[in-house]
């Protein structure tokens, strides 16, 4: 995001690439909570704007009809700001990205309705992104004045978010191939449902990373589950928590909150031993050495911590995305819209989103 009110165009080295004619991608996301929007030009990054919706901290969760509400209010002055801080006119766009799914149905239907309706007012194109495929490139996106080292194909990606949790093996930007997935509940569900078990408040992951990186990590241990191949499961380590902290609590009601830190720590190492078991036996069976992390939980700084150390200890070339470009985005829409587009895709303005990443063809 540009500070204060400069213009992009105010730039002497990116007024050199607006002389030669560029491929301008305006990204929309809304797939839950956030509403976004971003600007790049022949994939760098001009303008990323956020609006974060903070009412639903009193519900412990995202409750799907405020959401929607909030995203109704918001993408008009997003969008427009958005425009506005990459210094562009809305002519200036080449085509219109936004996410398709998945995700929460109302909120997808507030982004698709703007996407198709700007670019039917405008006769630009629409490019359908799928919401986990941009978590997966943000790595790619550029920024200018930055060294913009991205990694090489093919490369393994551990997509890890509220809900979803994956290892990707990425061949190019529009060839992806699930190694692993969940089978039941996501990494970040777990981070939430510790929170709120614990009376800690939503988002849960980031409170349990902080009180964490107080506590001691191997005062507790959790049960791990016993799943073949690369695919995980995280319903078993949340009723391990369950039963651990009602036993407890049975001999000491006051055990929790004297134990908040250390059962923190130890609930989020079992977390991402978990994780890097499965990205180790992946690169090793894929000969793969160039890793990436991606979804609102790559900015847990254990996990975040685990991949570089691990990635030192085997040879890996590791890349950490920037932290604004773990959670939801618009920039990281933009620039997987920017790949379709170069493939010549584009999307029917009588296209419906899905909320299920099995609905995409």
């Amino acid at each position: 995001m540009w500070p204060g009110n400069l213009s992009c165009k105010d730039d002497p080295d990116i007024n050199q690439h607006f002389e030669i004619m560029a491929d301008i991608i305006l990204g929309i996301e809304s797939s839950c909570d956030d509403t976004s929007a971003a600007v790049i030009s022949d994939g760098y990054l001009l303008s990323n704007v956020l609006a974060s919706q903070e009412v639903h901290k009193a519900y412990g969760g995202v409750i799907p009809e405020l959401a929607s509400r909030a995203h109704q209010l918001n993408i008009v002055p997003v969008v427009s700001q958005a425009i506005d801080r990459a210094g562009i006119s809305v002519g200036d766009i080449t085509a219109i990205a936004f996410t398709r799914g998945p995700g929460l149905l109302g909120s997808l239907l507030v982004g698709t309705s703007f996407a198709k309706g700007l670019a039917l007012a405008l006769d630009k194109p629409l490019v359908e992104v799928n919401h986990l495929q941009g978590h997966v490139l943000a790595s790619f996106i550029r920024q200018y004045g930055q060294d913009n080292v991205h990694p090489e194909f093919p490369y393994l990606c551990l997509l890890v978010s509220g809900g979803n949790s994956q290892i990707v093996k990425i061949n190019s930007p529009l060839d992806f191939e699930i190694l692993g997935q969940t089978i039941d509940d996501a990494v970040g569900e777990a981070f939430d449902k510790c929170s709120k078990m614990m009376g800690l408040g939503y988002p849960g992951g980031p409170v349990v990373d902080r009180l964490a990186k107080a506590g001691d990590p191997d005062r507790f241990h959790f049960a791990k589950p016993h799943v073949p191949g690369f695919d995980y499961s995280f319903s078993g380590i949340k009723t391990s928590l369950l039963y651990f902290v009602r036993d407890r609590m049975a001999e000491d009601p006051q055990f929790m909150e004297k134990n908040k830190e250390d059962i923190c720590a130890s609930f989020q190492r079992t977390l991402i031993e978990i994780l890097m078991d499965k990205l180790v036996k992946a690169a090793k069976a894929t000969g793969i050495r160039q890793i990436t992390i991606g979804g609102g939980v790559s900015a847990n700084s254990g996990l975040r911590t685990a991949v570089t150390e691990e990635g030192r200890k085997r040879g890996w070339t590791t890349y950490l995305p920037e932290f604004k470009f773990t959670t939801d985005n618009a920039a990281m829409i933009a620039i997987a819209g920017y790949f379709h587009y170069l493939n010549g895709e584009r999307t029917s303005l009588d296209v419906a989103p899905v909320s299920r990443i099995g609905d995409f063809h």
